[in-house]
């Protein structure tokens, strides 16, 4: 995969499949901006592969689909799939038209938040689907126009919706939010130590005028955090900025819906992947997957009651960090945590899991006093390959 350059041309691979650049009707696309380097592109592939290399139609969603760089590879990788993409960001979606023009057959494209996937899926008429990623956080795009206020080293409009269509502006919260409110976003959102009295400056500030930019606000973070605070971690005001765009977008409230319903969707062998940026994002993804791949049955009975068994098993064991190679291509990906996981048959896996037990039991038996076992050394002829615990991923 090439990088798609926002100069108007295509990477190398797509110069080779078409002459000139298709525009969609209707779209005025304006000068294209920024660059985009997918995050863990061919790790993602590498998981998908198996849920939509299936040998017949299956259908993926992207439920961030932004400037398309993975979906474009996954309906490159997957000639039979359909893909589904939602963004609420009407920008992003004009330029992922644009790119996925050539696949416009198998691609519905559509303005939503992630949390409104089921009721997208119903008016599709895609009762399940084999796969789904999110790729969480602010887009390249976003970050990368000056003028939508999420980049807190440019000066700009506190705008950071990410769709500028609907809802509550930046600018907004910082200037009508009381102290207590405030506070609690910067501390929760952006688990920042110093909430109380960035509060107290933005409160000061408003008092005299009107906070309306980025730069200024920016300035009153860095003056609030004691100085010798500010010497590591980065730019003092990143938490505050990311506070603000979780609070602005309802991220972490429309993750915390939208995770269990995509798992919900999936059908048998297919696979969630998730890509986060910070600890509240991969926290919400590490307890959804959590709830479905243990047994909510007691655990001294010798089978599992109906409807108690797993129904996925993980991909990995714990978060996937992105290489050094990777965090050099591309300095974005530096905070990414992956995880990842595989529909299962419960039925099927209480069958596997009853007859591993059977298996045990019996070797247990063979080297008990007076059960004729031919040697003392308590392991188990019989014990069959690959006999893991349940979580255990196929990356581990």
């Amino acid at each position: 995969m090439g990088i798609w350059r926002y100069d108007g041309t295509a990477s190398s691979d797509e110069q080779g499949a078409r002459k000139k650049p298709v525009q969609p009707v209707g779209v005025d696309m304006g000068e294209l901006r920024g660059t985009h380097v997918p995050v863990l592109l061919e790790r993602c592939l590498e998981l998908l592969a198996p849920a939509l290399g299936r040998g017949r139609r299956t259908v993926h969603v992207d439920a961030t689909l932004g400037l398309a760089g993975h979906a474009e590879a996954v309906l490159q990788a997957h000639p039979e799939t359909i893909l589904v993409g939602l963004d609420r960001d009407t920008e992003a979606l004009a330029h992922a038209r644009v790119r996925l023009a050539r696949f416009a057959g198998r691609v519905h494209l559509e303005h939503a938040v992630y949390d409104e996937l089921p009721e997208v899926l119903d008016r599709l008429g895609f009762p399940s689907v084999d796969g789904v990623l999110f790729d969480l956080g602010v887009s390249s795009l976003q970050l990368d126009a000056p003028d939508r206020g999420f980049a807190y080293a440019q000066d700009a409009p506190l705008d950071m919706r990410m769709d500028q269509t609907r809802g509550v502006t930046a600018e907004e919260v910082v200037n009508s939010y009381p102290h207590p409110d405030l506070a609690r976003v910067l501390r929760v959102y952006g688990e920042e130590k110093f909430a109380g009295r960035i509060a107290s400056a933005i409160i000061r500030e408003r008092e005299r005028g009107r906070i309306t930019s980025s730069a200024r606000l920016a300035e009153l973070v860095r003056e609030s955090i004691p100085a010798p605070a500010r010497r590591t971690g980065g730019h003092p005001a990143k938490r505050t900025f990311q506070a603000l765009r979780i609070e602005v977008n309802r991220e972490l409230a429309a993750l915390e819906t939208a995770l269990p319903a995509a798992l919900d969707r999936l059908s048998v062998g297919g696979r969630l992947v998730v890509l986060s940026y910070h600890s509240l994002e991969d926290r919400l993804t590490k307890q959804a997957l959590a709830e479905r791949v243990r047994s909510t049955g007691p655990i001294d009975l010798p089978v599992e009651l109906p409807g108690s068994e797993p129904t996925f098993r993980l991909l990995s064991r714990g978060a996937e960090l992105p290489g050094e190679v990777e965090v050099a291509a591309n300095p974005r990906a530096a905070s990414v945590r992956l995880r990842a996981a595989e529909r299962i048959d419960p039925q099927a896996a209480q069958r596997g899991r009853t007859d591993r037990e059977r298996y045990r039991r019996r070797g247990k038996a063979m080297h008990q006093p007076g059960t004729g076992s031919a040697t003392g050394s308590g392991s188990d002829p019989r014990r069959m390959p690959g006999d893991t615990t349940d979580e255990e991923g196929e990356g581990t």
